[in-house]
C-alpha cells in the first residue's frame, strides 16, 4: 500500500508543537509519511529534531497588531517563507497539512492554498491568534478547544473537540516523579510552569518567597531557557530545570499543585490530569490577552483560580495558593466533573479521511 503523506507545521512556543507532537503519535507510520515544517530557530525545531520526523525550516516573520518598523522586514521574511514552503510542498505532494498555530504556520498554509492541499488546523484559545485568523480563509476544517471559540469562525467548516492530550502525559510514576526530583513523601510537591520561553515576574516572585514556600511544599521550578539562578542549586526541597521533556509525565503525576501561566494547551493538561491550578495569564501589555480569557472560563467552571500578574507579589501569591490548598478537593471534583472529549480521536479520524 503506498504511503499518504502529512505536513505538520506550528511554532513559536511549545504549546505550538506539544499538541502536533500528540497526534503525530497516534498516526500509523505504515499508512503515513509523516513531515514537519517549522521556522529556521525556534523552539520547533529543537523539539522536532528530536524525533526521527524530517523537518524543514523557513524564514517567518513575527505577526505583530502593533506599528514598527520589524514589520516591514517582516512582510519580506513572510514572502520568502511562501516561496520556500511551496517549494517543500511542491516536492513532497502531501495529502493534507495539519497547522496548529504561531507565526510560522502562515507562509506554510499560503503555500499550501496555492497548491489546492487541504489545510486542517487547530485552535487552542478561547479567541484565534492572529496566525489563524489569517488562515482561516484558507482552511478545509477548523477545530477548536472552547465552545465560544466557533464564533470567531466560519461555523459550517468548525468544531469543537477539545484539546489534543498527549497520551503520555497520563502514563507518569508519582514515584519515579519523586525519586527523580530527590524528594520525599512528607510534605506535597508545588510545580511552577511559565511556559516553554519562562516568566520572568513569576520566577522573581516566586524565588523572593522561597523561605515561606519550602516551608510547606517541595517545589519543582521550570524557569524556561537561560533562567536558571545558580545561587538557588543547593536550596532544600527546591529543583530548577530550564525545561524538561522525558520526565514531565512522572513529575506531574507527583504534582498536588501547579502554578501555570494560561495557555490552552498546558491548562487543558492540567485538567485532564485532576491537577488544581493557580494561572497567572500573560497581561494585555504582552499579549492580545487570550490566556486571561482561558483562565477566566476555567474559574468560573471551578477549576483553578486566576492571579493576574499586574497583582502578583510575594504576599498574594502565598495567600492565593493558601486558598487553594485548603479547597482543593473542591477543585478536584469539578474536573472529575468536567467533560473532557475526544479531541485526539476526533482528529485523527478526520485526517485517516484521506
Amino acid at each position: 500500500m503506498t504511503k499518504k503523506t502529512i505536513m505538520f507545521t506550528g511554532g513559536g512556543s511549545a504549546g505550538h508543537v506539544t499538541p502536533n507532537m500528540a497526534i503525530i503519535n497516534e498516526l500509523d507510520n505504515s499508512k503515513w509519511d509523516i513531515n514537519y515544517i517549522g521556522s529556521k530557530k525556534g523552539i520547533e525545531k529543537e523539539l522536532i529534531e528530536k524525533t526521527t520526523i524530517p523537518y524543514f525550516g523557513i524564514s517567518s516573520g513575527k505577526l505583530r497588531r502593533y506599528i514598527d518598523f520589524e514589520n516591514i522586514k517582516d512582510i519580506f521574511r513572510v514572502l520568502k517563507g511562501c516561496f520556500e514552503a511551496r517549494k517543500i510542498l511542491k516536492q513532497l505532494k502531501p495529502q493534507l497539512v495539519f497547522s496548529k498555530g504561531g507565526f510560522v504556520s502562515v507562509p506554510v498554509i499560503v503555500a499550501a492554498r496555492t497548491l489546492r492541499i487541504p489545510i486542517f488546523i487547530h485552535e487552542s484559545d478561547m479567541t484565534p491568534g492572529l496566525a489563524n485568523k489569517i488562515s482561516q480563509r484558507f482552511t478545509t476544517l477548523i477545530f477548536t478547544s472552547f465552545e465560544e471559540t466557533k464564533n470567531f469562525f466560519p461555523r459550517e467548516k468548525t468544531m469543537v473537540i477539545g484539546s489534543p492530550i498527549r497520551k503520555e502525559i497520563f502514563n507518569g510514576s508519582p514515584q519515579n516523579g519523586r525519586i527523580f526530583l530527590g524528594f520525599h513523601e512528607r510534605l506535597p510537591v508545588l510545580t511552577i510552569m511559565g511556559g516553554s520561553l519562562g516568566a520572568k515576574k513569576i520566577n522573581e516572585v516566586v524565588r523572593e518567597s522561597l523561605k515561606e514556600l519550602t516551608s510547606k511544599y517541595q517545589i519543582v521550578h521550570l524557569c524556561g531557557k537561560g533562567n536558571l539562578d545558580k545561587n538557588l542549586m543547593g536550596v532544600s526541597g527546591y529543583k530548577q530545570y530550564e525545561y524538561v521533556n522525558d520526565e514531565l509525565p512522572d513529575i506531574l503525576a507527583a504534582t498536588n499543585i501547579v502554578i501555570t501561566r494560561g495557555g490552552s494547551n498546558a491548562i487543558f493538561e492540567f485538567l485532564a490530569l485532576k491537577i488544581p491550578m493557580l494561572i497567572i495569564p500573560l497581561s494585555k501589555k504582552q499579549s492580545r490577552g487570550d490566556q486571561i480569557l482561558n483562565a477566566k472560563s476555567f474559574e468560573e467552571k471551578g477549576y483553578s483560580l486566576t492571579l493576574e500578574e499586574e497583582h502578583l507579589n510575594r504576599k498574594s501569591l502565598l495567600s492565593f495558593l493558601n486558598n487553594i490548598e485548603l479547597n482543593k478537593e473542591s477543585f478536584i471534583m469539578a474536573m472529575k466533573g468536567s467533560v473532557q472529549g475526544e479531541a485526539l480521536k476526533t482528529i485523527i479520524d478526520e485526517i485517516n479521511k484521506f
